[in-house]
């Protein structure tokens, strides 16, 4: 039988010690070649005027490839 699930969700308990390891790996400490030239990306949030649709999602999925393809 699957574990059951609490009723409530509780931020604290799942995601604090996520951040602790994510913290205590080193995730958040970049390690780029200096030499390089940087690159930057503004990634406005979405318009608040209208929903979310499938084009906010290609918007970010096209960001978020070009900063990759940069990084390398």
């Amino acid at each position: 039988m699957p574990p059951s699930l609490d009723k409530t969700y509780n931020p604290a308990e799942i995601e604090q010690p996520l951040y602790s390891h994510w913290e205590n790996s080193g995730y958040f400490k970049p390690h780029g070649d200096t030499s390089k030239d940087s690159f930057c990306i503004v990634i406005p949030p979405p318009n608040v005027t209208g929903s979310l649709h499938m084009g906010h999602a290609f918007q970010q999925t096209n960001m978020d490839t070009m900063v990759r393809y940069r990084r390398t």
